[in-house]
């Protein structure tokens, strides 16, 4: 009988912390087991995502046995919800056609959502033809084997602007879309990524940039959740993101708000103290506990923690480092 992979990987998660909690160490035989396991060719890495995505996992804790038993805890609770796929379902039900001086160019409203329960919060962005274009372009450069047979609708010399042509490029669109996000190397590569989260990033860095903190955080918000869906393997990519929202609340003066966002932030960097962003949000987060009459305590321990360890270097304030992403 076969078993549920869920409670299989969640029994192999609840092994990797009792291993930790204990401050075990790896023996020779599992060296051994990792170095074979890791030397497993691309093909057949492929067939087993789910196994890959909790090897990564165990890796990455691996790294840290110092942690507290609540953080430890915190950590595994999220990177446990990690490891679990999460499917996503694109649908265009619409489009607009933009006329802008000379140009004229189709945008396509892409619905982004969680399959297999109610999600109230669908992403909503939209993409011209040639942003498509330019996706299929770089994936085709990265990605040969794995692209051979997807195809992507072609212009046409005439009737582009046509309800046939717009209507048969809505239905290959979002096949096209299903399909890159059924491949696991392509959904989690950086340029897939991007294509879905980039131009929003940038309007909201902009806004960020030019003091449009509420615009900024209206952006960010609609965001963050589409970007968790899509980095579920890579959770501290969405640090920045998070930063950013707590920069836009403290300077709204929403210092609760900074505060819950700045958590999320942290509990994703438990073994990244390395990362350019944990000591500008630690230093923002004391000043906001202080603020808020929180425990401020555990929070400057762990300042004075690294300090100890590392040389002294500048380091910038966190609205500092915010300013400077996609920066062009």
């Amino acid at each position: 009988m076969e078993q549920d992979p869920h409670c299989t990987a969640e029994r192999e998660l609840l092994e990797a912390v009792s291993r930790i909690t204990t401050f075990s160490t790896t023996s020779p035989s599992d060296e051994e087991q990792n170095q074979s396991k890791a030397e497993i060719p691309r093909q057949v890495k492929k067939e087993n995502p789910e196994k890959d995505d909790l090897q990564d996992f165990n890796a990455s804790l691996s790294s840290n046995s110092s942690m507290t038993t609540k953080e430890l805890q915190e950590y595994w609770r999220n990177e446990k919800r990690q490891c679990r796929q999460v499917k996503l379902l694109f649908e265009i039900p619409s489009t607009r056609v933009v006329e802008h001086h000379l140009s004229k160019y189709v945008m396509y409203k892409i619905i982004i959502l969680q399959t297999g329960s109610f999600d109230s919060n669908r992403s909503v962005i939209e993409r011209r033809y040639s942003d498509f274009e330019k996706l299929h372009r770089s994936l085709l450069e990265e990605f040969s084997e794995e692209m051979e047979d997807v195809t992507f609708p072609k212009k046409t010399l005439t009737g582009n602007f046509t309800e046939e042509i717009i209507n048969e490029r809505k239905l290959a669109f979002k096949d096209y879309l299903r399909l890159l996000y059924s491949m696991k190397y392509i959904r989690r590569s950086k340029k897939f990524i991007d294509f879905l989260t980039r131009p929003e990033l940038q309007e909201a860095y902009g806004c960020l940039r030019g003091g449009q903190y509420t615009k900024a955080l209206e952006i960010l918000l609609e965001l963050i959740g589409l970007q968790e869906r899509l980095t579920r393997g890579n959770p501290v990519s969405i640090v920045p993101t998070l930063c950013a929202i707590v920069v836009c609340h403290r300077d709204l003066e929403n210092p609760a708000s900074a505060f819950e966002y700045g958590e999320k932030a942290l509990s994703r960097l438990p073994v990244h103290t390395g990362h350019r962003y944990y000591i500008p949000l630690l230093e923002t987060m004391i000043t906001l506990a202080y603020e808020l009459g929180k425990d401020f305590l555990s929070l400057q321990e762990k300042l004075e923690e690294w300090k100890a360890k590392k040389d002294p270097i500048r380091v910038f304030t966190l609205k500092e480092l915010a300013v400077r992403e996609y920066v062009q």
